[in-house]
């Protein structure tokens, strides 16, 4: 075993263990029985740990929630409520698996499986802790651009194949806003890389000296609204429609099918957590704590930065998040690319004070920008930013009323 296998420190653990006092001594050649006994500790122990920190996050939120809108939240099902994730689980294993008459069952039926795998692999690549991560690619951002896109097909099979006008409806909006956020996210990913010069996470996270946050405001900004429409979080979910009544692409799912479209749900907003930890938070360095909690610490604050995204702004109109994606985001994605790259060439490697005179730069950059496009799109054609994130339709004054 030697490499980036070596450097993982929980499957050179189990591999050494299983060697020295599972193979009997004189058994030469059974280094192929570590080599998968510690794989699969590995693989069991995130899987099962991203599972059980999902289930606790959904109670989180919902608690949490309820906290910003006055109310108590789950509270009857074991003290606190705390037993409340497990009776909706048991709740969907037991309700009735119903499949639409003229549905295309292959492909109702692999959806959901789709959905969750892209989960899955993404997990694949996140280093949660010092020395701990399934696989440290050097390609670490490509490939969680690359698969993470495989969510568009999911939800498209999905809405198809309920045979359903109103479920396609909804994953057709879901795909129109994840292409849409899709470039300005890759953008601010691609101003990080720039800077770091490789696309390894964990040499992403090595790298910070300074938080990219400081460095990136602009990236951050951009990333954070972007993986926001993404995940169909709150005020970009347009699965869901009141005019409707309706869930969206997972409409006609039921049962497990559709609590593992939850699952995979709530697990994003988890690995989107982590991925802002990884590339503007610095990971787990300068822990003051295990390395593991200081970083789940970093995932559970930027987690709750979502929920309150949720709990305060109203659901938009398609028109006006299109619109946003396009015509803000976009240009501030370029403008972040565009100052990255000249910072790169003025300052090949960095030092700390250096940094400290970038990250003055960019925050005035990110500052003038943001006015700037503000502006434009004010004057343009469509909403007014201010108005689309306070979410008043066109041709209603704020005075009139909120949509």
């Amino acid at each position: 075993m030697e490499g980036a296998l070596r450097d993982n420190t929980i499957f050179s653990s189990v591999y050494d263990f299983v060697l020295n006092h599972v193979v009997p001594d004189g058994w030469d050649g059974w280094e192929w029985a570590a080599y998968g006994i510690a794989a699969m500790s590995v693989i069991m122990l995130v899987v099962n740990s991203l599972f059980a920190l999902t289930t606790w996050y959904t109670y989180f939120e919902r608690r949490l929630l309820g906290r910003f809108q006055n109310r108590i939240g789950p509270n009857r099902a074991g003290p606190f409520g705390l037993l409340q994730p497990i009776a909706d689980a048991i709740k969907l294993l037991t309700k009735e698996d119903t499949l639409p008459r003229a549905s295309d069952r292959l492909i109702f039926n692999v959806a959901p499986v789709l959905m969750l795998a892209t989960t899955f692999m993404i997990v694949a690549v996140i280093p949660f802790g010092e020395g701990s991560f399934l696989a440290d690619l050097n390609i670490g951002i490509l490939y969680i651009s690359g698969v993470s896109s495989m969510a568009v097909i999911a939800i498209l099979m999905a809405g198809w194949a309920s045979a359903n006008k109103y479920a396609m409806f909804g994953s057709m909006r879901a795909v129109a806003a994840l292409i849409s956020y899709e470039i300005p996210v890759v953008l601010s990913l691609l101003s990080v890389v720039i800077l770091t010069g490789s696309m390894s996470l964990v040499d992403i996270v090595e790298g910070q000296s300074l938080p990219y946050l400081l460095v990136l405001p602009l990236a951050f900004l951009v990333f954070v609204v972007g993986i926001s429409a993404e995940l169909n979080r709150p005020p970009f979910d347009l699965a869901e429609a009141e005019s409707e009544i309706i869930a969206g692409y997972h409409t006609e799912y039921s049962g497990m099918k559709f609590g593992i479209f939850q699952l995979a749900e709530f697990a994003n907003v988890l690995l989107a957590s982590a991925i802002i930890t990884l590339i503007f938070l610095q990971g787990w360095r300068w822990a003051i704590l295990p390395s593991h909690l200081w970083f789940l610490l970093k995932v559970f604050g930027t987690a709750t930065l979502f929920i309150w995204i949720r709990a305060t702004l109203p659901r938009l109109r398609i028109d006006q998040v299109l619109a946003f994606a396009w015509k803000f985001l976009l240009p501030l994605g370029l403008i972040n690319v565009l100052a990255a790259a000249i910072e790169k060439l003025v300052w090949a490697d960095p030092s700390n004070s250096e940094l400290l005179l970038m990250a003055t730069i960019n925050w005035g950059v990110a500052i003038v920008a943001v006015a700037v496009f503000a502006t434009a799109v004010n004057n343009g054609r469509h909403v007014p930013v201010h108005t689309v994130i306070a979410g008043v339709p066109p041709g209603v004054s704020s005075a009139e009323g909120v949509y």
